[in-house]
């Protein structure tokens, strides 16, 4: 097990509303956030990028310009901190990802590597939301890992259910992606894997011979027992706003620092050490 966890912030997610939620929206207030988390310990930050039309705020964009102010504000209020690019789009189209991830050139991306359907219901036994497939089928996958490599962008396998775990090594098997492999546990979403410590060393099992993990928990305090598992295990970690708007002690984080702060301390509470810009470049194989 590695002495140093890697540590990253999801600073504001896909579609909350910051009108309701104190997610950053402005390539300034994206800096602000992405500076708060490196200063607290954060090596990667995970971006989605949001209209700048007043109003819109809550609602996701690929244009390239947009991606560009915001990448490149963060990089001048964080030089050297790694950019992990969203990618997920609903339906075959890939162009805006793709546009993106040219313009802004990111370290690495996320990869989704398998299907969802996404679901969630409210206590009176209504959908929370009209159901949704998020669909990713093989041959899309293999579009978005090609347009990664090609770009020199890492791939983060990004797995919502233990059958999405297990084919991860298949496509390493049939040689769409090549090590070093970096798979994320998404646990926490109604209808996929629960933010449950326990199915940690299952999934722990299913992964390609070599690959790191990372857990990306979502939800409320129940998290945070999670991270703690997944740091006890070898594994990194993920916090932020698009995650999560509770600390520990069950208060809400008015922002993305404070999120960090805790989960460094849960990093060395567990016996390791945050990991730093060299190590993070070095187990991602980023030069």
């Amino acid at each position: 097990m590695s002495d140093v966890a890697i540590v990253t912030c999801a600073l504001t997610g896909v579609l909350t509303d910051p009108n309701r939620f104190p997610v950053p929206v402005t390539p300034e207030q994206m800096a602000a956030e992405a500076k708060a988390a490196w200063d607290a310990g954060a090596t990667i930050v995970h971006v989605h990028f949001r209209d700048q039309t007043p109003g819109l705020g809550h609602l996701p964009t690929w244009d390239p310009d947009v991606a560009g102010e915001i990448i490149d504000a963060i990089r001048a209020a964080c030089p050297g901190i790694l950019i992990n690019q969203t990618t997920g789009v609903l339906g075959p189209d890939l162009s805006g990802p793709n546009a993106v991830m040219e313009r802004v050139k990111p370290d690495i991306a996320a990869m989704n590597c398998g299907s969802l359907n996404y679901l969630r219901t409210r206590r009176d036994g209504q959908w929370a939301w009209p159901p949704i497939l998020f669909d990713n089928p093989v041959e899309k996958i293999a579009r978005s890992i090609d347009a990664m490599y090609t770009h020199g962008v890492v791939p983060e396998c990004e797995c919502f259910d233990t059958g999405i775990v297990r084919s991860v090594s298949m496509f390493k098997s049939v040689g769409l992606l090549r090590d070093p492999i970096h798979v994320s546990f998404i646990m926490g979403v109604a209808s996929g894997m629960p933010a449950k410590p326990a199915w940690l060393p299952l999934l722990i099992e299913e992964l390609p011979e070599g690959a790191h993990f990372q857990t990306i928990a979502i939800g409320r305090q129940e998290v945070w027992d999670l991270h703690r598992a997944t740091v006890a295990h070898g594994g990194h970690v993920r916090t932020g706003l698009e995650d999560t708007f509770y600390l520990p002690d069950g208060t809400k984080a008015a922002s993305n620092g404070p999120l960090v702060e805790a989960m460094v301390r849960i990093v060395r509470e567990g016996g390791r050490e945050p990991a730093t810009l060299e190590q993070t470049r070095a187990l991602f194989g980023i030069s």
